[in-house]
């Protein structure tokens, strides 16, 4: 029997797909996309989930629904937006299959599917999109060509810094200093709104100055730079004091810093976010959250009531809140007085959803574990005056749906690059200790 069919592409997609965006289908553009009959019945398991899990589970549920009532999902139903048709194929179609591959697995349910539509005809292109590593794997082992779905595919050498080294003339340097600013040639010199530049003077490698290209005015101009340090931090290299200058800047609406362990991304968020909460009074309050991993994952399997359940996942937020609040042991209970006052909040990403943030300045830390769709449902939640700050490393990712290229995070800097209300710092140089730096290089 044969699989039915429209278009020369064909494309089976994996749960697992699905399950990291709920929309993936109408991403394919011109393509007979197959979604075997095993997919449908994991996605109704994954339904009852709580966490993101279930929500793409049951979105995608009803997208294909909505589908099902303008044809026959067994014909082919048309995707308008993507000049894409869409399949719900059973398992009857598999004929003449190798002896290692056993229907009883679900992922070979799904590979047979894409070794059938290969064998029925040569000129068909067979593409199998899945996130697991092991079914690309025996994909390989048929002949079947397997990717990974990956939409908005960004490698980690190509990622935007957030920064760029530009050799000018030594009088213009002096300019700079002189009026505090300098209007720089865009045709000769590519930089993003918001860019931060490193002028260096072509004959004189020690002579140099640090700016950020403001889109508005057309101009460098020159970094914030407070006269004493932010609760008892100051900027030790210059990609610190780029990410103080994003983070003190009331007009960065939205500020990514990424950078390996020990560069200080979370501990300069801190420290900048207590400075305008408590000292400037910008904003109303300090919020401040992690994902609990994966998101949305039901934290009662930890004994105690909500707080005690919370406290392992915190922790590395509250060391780092007690830290500036000050050495001894006073600095816990001031942080419980911050607390109790509304001046800081601590709580995991699971509770965000739905809920509307206005003024405040908002802290997601190790959000490189959030998948595109988290990161918008998070900056979605920004109410009028808040300010967001996305802090991670590419790097330490356990999210097992996502990699460095296709992270929230990573999707984020890019997508937000040289927007006027956004800036994005990389830090690759640790000040956590000499210790903590080597490991970071050489482990």
């Amino acid at each position: 029997m044969t699989l039915p069919g429209r278009l020369e592409k064909k494309v089976v997609v994996d749960t697992n797909v699905i399950l990291f965006d709920a929309t993936a289908i109408n991403k394919f553009k011109n393509s007979d996309i197959y979604i075997p009959f095993s997919v449908i019945e994991e996605i109704d398991r994954f339904k009852r989930d709580l966490g993101e899990n279930g929500r793409n589970a049951r979105h995608f549920s009803r997208l294909v629904d909505v589908l099902r009532g303008k044809g026959s999902l067994a014909e082919g139903v048309p995707i308008e937006s993507s000049k894409s048709y869409i399949f719900v194929i059973s398992d009857s179609h598999f004929k003449g299959l190798p002896p290692e591959m056993n229907l009883s697995i679900p992922d070979h349910r799904i590979l047979a599917t894409a070794f059938s539509l290969m064998k029925q005809d040569p000129k068909f292109v067979v593409e199998l999109v899945t996130k697991d590593i092991n079914l690309r794997i025996k994909a390989d082992v048929f002949g079947v060509d397997a990717t990974d779905y990956d939409p908005e595919n960004t490698h980690l050498d190509e990622m935007y810094s957030g920064m760029q080294e530009i050799d000018i003339e030594p009088s213009q340097i002096d300019a700079f200093y002189k009026d505090r600013g300098l209007v720089l040639d865009t045709e000769e010199h590519k930089v993003h709104f918001n860019q931060y530049l490193v002028l260096k003077d072509k004959s004189n490698a020690n002579h140099s100055a640090l700016g950020r290209y403001d889109g508005k005015l057309k101009k460098v101009v020159p970094l914030i730079s407070p006269t004493e340090s932010l609760w008892g931090i100051h900027p030790r290299n210059m990609e610190q004091s780029f990410a103080f200058d994003a983070l003190l800047n009331d007009e960065m609406l939205f500020v990514s810093l990424v950078g390996k362990a020990g560069t200080g991304k979370t501990l300069l968020a801190l420290a900048a976010g207590l400075h305008k909460t408590l000292d400037e009074g910008r904003f109303q309050r300090l919020l401040v959250s992690r994902p609990i991993f994966p998101m949305g994952r039901d934290i009662g399997y930890l004994p105690g009531d909500v707080e005690q359940k919370l406290n392992p996942w915190m922790q590395p937020i509250f060391d780092n809140v007690e830290f500036l609040l000050g050495a001894d042991k006073k600095a816990a209970g001031r942080a419980q007085e911050l607390i109790n006052q509304g001046m800081l909040n601590i709580e995991p990403l699971t509770y965000i959803r739905g809920r509307s943030i206005p003024n405040q300045y908002l802290i997601v830390d190790e959000s490189q574990n959030l998948t595109p769709h988290e990161i918008k449902t998070i900056v979605t939640r920004a109410g009028q005056g808040t300010k967001i700050v996305l802090t991670g490393d590419s790097f330490q990712i356990d999210n097992p749906y996502i990699d460095a290229s296709n992270s929230g995070l990573t999707y984020s800097v890019e997508r937000f690059k040289g927007q006027s209300i956004s800036a994005h710092v990389t830090l690759s140089k640790g000040e956590r200790s000499e210790l903590a730096e080597l490991a970071a290089n050489i482990l």
